[in-house]
């Protein structure tokens, strides 16, 4: 089938239980006589759909609808680093099983463990509300990370998963190239020509790499309710192998940059949450490597997060969710942002 192009992401978009069933039966994976679904989706990126046959439940991973640009969402690319980190001390949810047909429900999808935790949002905190709650979460964060940063990602079958050699370059080139095709849904942005600019001119050298996440920030963890323990690293559809300073600037960036740079109130703010200085310390007591200067990677975040809002934006108004683009990008004003990350004054 063609994907329903018309049904927006989102709490009420649907899956279309017919072609999923049709899959799972010819993979003989699983009684659907009673095959069901709900909606379990946040937000306007991926959607997750809570999948119940055969006396189990699964998460079913999807792309959202509507107009995707080249390389983002990949739903494949995703779940072969999941698959390969599967018993490893990463925790990650059990891989059930994948299809990059989209014939069968309108998408490429996997179907994952269904995780019970819980995560940490700005607007939803109540679970860390305590000074000690907080360090440990974001202590986690950290520790999580060095165990990424272990793992032989050889060993563990990301061979070819991606080039190390001039992997920065190549980054910048593909959000350069996503900007190009959001903008014109948008409007002209000229300070991100400006942070482009200053990102080639200031380019580091690609170190030995690393598996990469991508998007390592607090609420893509889960934690168990009772023990407080991460349980789960979420959304891996950035992931790659890079230089190691990229997630760990992304902690630093997401939690504590943004927050002080555009002013917000957010969870970064309160007791207990981890500083610069305390996740450089952190970081080395656990890998023996000192963070060095981070501006690059900062500035980097800064623009990889801007286009994400502007795509986000175009593709909400190409449902006509909002008006125009503003009404989204109003909620990250990535201008004055951008240019104090690489040092200019607003």
């Amino acid at each position: 089938m063609s994907d329903l192009t018309q049904e927006k992401t989102g709490p009420s978009a649907t899956v279309d239980l017919s072609g999923l069933k049709r899959f799972l039966d010819e993979r003989k994976l699983g009684d659907t006589a009673n095959l069901r679904s709900e909606n379990i989706s946040f937000g306007h990126s991926n959607e997750v759909h809570l999948i119940h046959f055969g006396g189990n439940s699964w998460a079913l991973r999807r792309p959202p609808r509507g107009p995707l640009l080249p390389t983002a969402h990949d739903m494949m690319r995703e779940y072969r680093v999941l698959k390969a980190l599967q018993n490893t001390p990463v925790p990650v949810p059990r891989m059930y099983a994948s299809c990059d047909d989209p014939s069968y429900i309108g998408a490429p999808f996997y179907l994952m463990e269904y995780m019970r935790g819980e995560v940490v949002r700005a607007d939803n905190n109540n679970f860390v509300k305590t000074v000690e709650l907080r360090r440990s979460v974001s202590r986690q964060m950290v520790e999580v990370l060095a165990a990424l940063q272990s793992v032989d990602w050889r060993a563990a079958g990301l061979e070819g998963f991606g080039r190390s050699e001039g992997y920065l370059e190549r980054q910048l080139n593909r959000w350069s190239d996503q900007l190009e095709r959001t903008i014109p849904h948008t409007r002209p942005l000229p300070v991100m020509e400006q942070v482009k600019e200053w990102l080639r001119a200031h380019l580091p050298e690609s170190p030995a790499p690393t598996i990469v996440h991508g998007d390592y920030k607090l609420d893509n963890l889960m934690f168990d309710p009772k023990t407080a323990r991460a349980i789960a690293v979420l959304d891996w559809e950035m992931a790659v192998l890079g230089p190691r300073e990229m997630d760990a600037a992304w902690i630093i960036f997401a939690h504590m940059v943004f927050q002080e740079l555009a002013g917000l109130a957010s969870l970064p703010g309160l007791p207990g949450v981890l500083r610069e200085d305390d996740v450089r310390a952190t970081y080395k007591r656990l890998t023996g490597v000192e963070l060095g200067d981070l501006q690059w990677f900062y500035a980097y975040s800064g623009l990889m997060w801007a286009c994400v809002f502007i795509r986000t934006g175009a593709r909400r108004v190409h449902f006509g969710e909002i008006e125009k683009p503003d009404d989204v990008e109003s909620m990250f004003y990535h201008g004055a942002l951008l240019k104090r990350l690489i040092g200019e004054e607003a």
